[in-house]
């Protein structure tokens, strides 16, 4: 009588669908926990998108500004000599930089000290709310790139009479916009023409009231010396320019004279907003980390809950991978709604914070990939654990633990 030869049964296979789906089911059953872990994790990875996206509408404000304004301007401004002993730039400073070639467009400045301007003459001497009194030079907008927002430039007619431009700073600390307004300026009454908007080249003009260089030098006894010469040269040239600027301002103390590029200062400026979005990615990764902790002891007590599940599914030749693979599945799937959620809300706070300051909306696909992908591994170990746990469980001992 002949044997059958038992054929080794072997157990079914469950698709990674079949795990997605088992997934979810634990997901459904307990929606309150399974939401309070996903907001910990969203929490975390909308800080990370919404640091990133931040950051990077305002370098692509930066560079917006950089294009409008242009990377092309110098600033020369008096420096110290040898003895420690500040300098001053020469009254033919403005005429022997345009002589430089490539030079397209000089301006000055010069600061009347001791001079002071009030809305009315009754106000304290010592109230001068920072504002200072400057002579500006004729083609000192196109130079630095500002604008007026109301009223009129200083005209070269104004020079014969006493007539005051405020910077956006100044307006705002004097409160006063409108043209006509009189203003107590160096001892007299001195008409207000115009108000600037802000010039992020040049913010000392912002907390400046300017006069006409003439008639500075008329009603307030100005002596005639720039204190800041803005010079625009052609793109190409930029480099070399600076590099002759001090000894062509002041031929008889070169090194007593600042050349300086304020775009840099822009650039410098982003820099520094790098390293503080450095520590701000820094506080995102603990708040992500918190919530993949939290994402673990969801499934640490789902493995404790649901011994009974595990139990029967043992006894009906489910093995201990396919436990493993369904709490892995669990957590991923738990991982993913807060990334998902998280980079939503984090794009959401990145535009709302760009349109409110009027910046242009940049979030890095990067940046929002990199925390979805960071939270499924945090996802997938936070859950390894628990999923290693649930799959040593043997039948009996699941089920004796219901």
């Amino acid at each position: 009588m002949s044997r059958r030869r038992r054929t080794p049964l072997s157990p079914a296979r469950l698709r990674p669908a079949d795990l997605l789906r088992l997934g979810g089911t634990g997901l459904r059953t307990r929606p309150l926990r399974v939401f309070l872990s996903a907001l910990g994790i969203a929490i975390g990875v909308a800080a990370m998108v919404a640091v990133v996206g931040i950051s990077s509408s305002s370098r692509a404000e930066v560079d917006r500004r950089l294009d409008r304004l242009g990377t092309n301007l110098l600033r020369v401004a008096p420096g110290q000599d040898a003895g420690g002993q500040r300098t001053s730039l020469p009254k033919e400073a403005v005429p022997m930089i345009r002589r430089i070639g490539p030079v397209r467009e000089v301006a000055q400045i010069g600061v009347v000290p001791d001079t002071a301007v009030y809305r009315n003459a009754h106000m304290p001497a010592g109230r001068t709310g920072s504002i200072q009194v400057a002579a500006a030079g004729p083609g000192l907008l196109p130079a630095v790139g500002g604008s007026v927002r109301s009223g009129r430039w200083l005209e070269s007619a104004a020079d014969d009479y006493p007539a005051v431009v405020l910077g956006s700073r100044a307006a705002r600390r004097l409160d006063s916009y409108t043209p006509g307004t009189r203003l107590w300026l160096g001892g007299q009454w001195f008409s207000l023409v115009g108000v600037l908007e802000p010039v992020p080249l040049a913010p000392e003009i912002d907390g400046s009231a300017l006069v006409g260089w003439q008639a500075a030098q008329r009603y307030l006894r100005f002596d005639g010396h720039p204190t800041t010469v803005y010079v625009r040269a052609r793109d190409d040239r930029t480099s070399a320019v600076r590099d002759v600027l001090a000894a062509t301002a002041n031929p008889a103390r070169p090194n007593g004279v600042l050349v300086s590029r304020p775009s840099d200062a822009l650039a410098a400026r982003e820099a520094t907003e790098s390293a503080l979005t450095g520590l701000l990615l820094g506080l995102g990764g603990v708040a992500l980390l918190v919530g993949g902790v939290g994402v673990g002891n969801t499934m640490v007590i789902s493995v404790l809950e649901r011994r009974p599940e595990i139990g029967l599914r043992r006894a009906l030749g489910a093995t201990r991978g396919q436990i493993r693979g369904q709490f892995v599945a669990e957590s991923l799937l738990l991982s993913a709604l807060g990334g998902l959620g998280g980079t939503v809300l984090g794009t959401a706070i990145t535009a709302g914070y760009a349109l409110a300051r009027g910046w242009p909306t940049e979030v890095p696909a990067w940046a929002a990939g990199a925390g979805l992908a960071t939270t499924l591994l945090i996802g997938a170990i936070a859950g390894l654990y628990p999923a290693v746990r649930a799959g040593r469980l043997s039948p009996t001992q699941a089920l004796a633990g219901s």
